[in-house]
């Protein structure tokens, strides 16, 4: 038995960590797309924009929990007032005004706009990080104009989804048996339907969202350095945003029926929400913020688009257009160039690293071996940190 779990855990450490985390992106973004439609669908339903955070992230704190308690017991620092302010802003950036400004801005708009106007975060993360430092771009050099150029074809190809139908290229049904359409569009009218709503306000709401939720995904990666249980800092991060979150619901939320739910359907909405779109989501974030850095992690939210368009063709019937074909396109070259600047930024870091350490390496060995005649190195060689992407 033990045999056997030893040989998964094995075949699981086989796989490199860098298609671990590109398969984990991936799986995040599949997250994210369905809760477009489930938010929606819950404010829809009249579930309150202050009582549904508060229990979203309340979901999210208890599933995080054990499991940061168990498995980061010897890796987990001693808190201190430092960490705990950290926390709090990391908690006040990327829950309260993430999610607050994206409930407000999805209440006002829809679905697809509010998507769509994610796609400027890969470029607001990508200029935040450059100007903290936390990534580095070197337009003279072949890996800093790869990233930059990525940037801008993955958002412009999410734009292109977004704004550009061109002509039909994939019908999963034929027009002459396609009766459900009026279904869809009145279905799709239900979850996107904005009128009577100021869209202006909404739109500087989602902007608002876009703005945190960069500024969450850069300040994650210092805070990581500092405090490096990553299941922790989302645990802590996740306690501050619910406390946030709930002493705004008790002030300014004054119907005491909106703490009730009286449907399956808006039980389900809160399921999704704190589990999926929270508690494993946010694991996974971090996770691959640690290991990969906040432009990885933010270069991949335009593939959210690309996945809400092919769910919607296979699982809606919709139609896939000639904008959807060059949208997902310029995605995979702009991801592709992207990560193809991190790879070569990293072996010139490495390049570099061994020109530099070669000679002082070499004149400590002789040093040493000169020392009473004994041959020692007097510092083991360390392992050059690499990012797995």
């Amino acid at each position: 038995m033990a045999d056997s779990g030893g040989s998964s855990t094995r075949m699981w450490c086989s796989i490199p960590e860098r298609f671990q985390l590109h398969g984990a992106m991936l799986v995040l973004q599949v997250g994210y797309a369905g809760f477009h439609v489930v938010s929606r669908a819950a404010l829809n339903m009249g579930i309150s924009k202050l009582v549904f955070p508060v229990y979203r992230n309340l979901l999210a704190f208890l599933l995080l929990v054990p499991f940061a308690y168990f498995l980061e017991k010897k890796e987990r620092p001693a808190i201190n007032f430092n960490f705990l302010l950290h926390f709090f802003l990391l908690a006040l950036i990327g829950f309260t005004a993430n999610q607050g400004f994206y409930l407000l801005g999805l209440d006002n708009t829809s679905p697809t706009f509010a998507s769509a106007i994610q796609n400027s975060v890969p470029a607001i993360t990508f200029l935040m990080a450059v100007v903290l430092r936390i990534e580095q771009v070197r337009l003279n050099r072949k890996d800093g104009i790869g990233k930059v150029a990525g940037t801008i074809f993955c958002v412009a190809g999410a734009s292109v989804i977004t704004l550009y139908k061109g002509p039909t290229i994939y019908s999963p049904v034929p027009p002459s048996l396609n009766n459900n359409n009026t279904i869809q569009e009145s279905l799709f009218e239900s979850l996107g339907d904005a009128k009577g709503k100021n869209w202006t306000l909404g739109c500087l709401y989602l902007i608002g969202h876009c703005l945190s939720w960069s500024g969450w995904l850069v300040l994650q990666a210092p805070v990581l350095k500092k405090y490096p249980a990553r299941l922790s800092v989302t645990s802590y991060t996740c306690f501050f945003g619910l406390i946030q979150f709930l002493i705004i619901a008790l002030i300014f939320e004054r119907n005491s029926q909106a703490w009730i739910f009286t449907s399956g359907a808006e039980v389900f909405t809160i399921l999704y929400g704190g589990v999926v779109a929270s508690g494993i989501a946010f694991a996974v974030q971090i996770w691959c913020i640690d290991k990969g850095g906040p432009v990885f992690v933010a270069v991949y939210q335009p593939v959210q688009t690309l996945i809400v368009a092919i769910m919607a063709s296979l699982a809606l019937g919709e139609e896939f257009y000639l904008g959807g074909i060059i949208g997902a396109a310029l995605i995979i070259v702009g991801l592709y160039l992207v990560l193809w600047g991190k790879n070569e930024e990293k072996k010139f870091a490495r390049e570099l690293a061994a020109t530099t350490s070669t000679p002082a390496e070499h004149s400590g060995i002789i040093r040493a071996s000169g020392h009473h005649g004994k041959s020692s190195l007097i510092q083991p060689l360390l392992p050059s940190s690499t990012e797995n992407v």
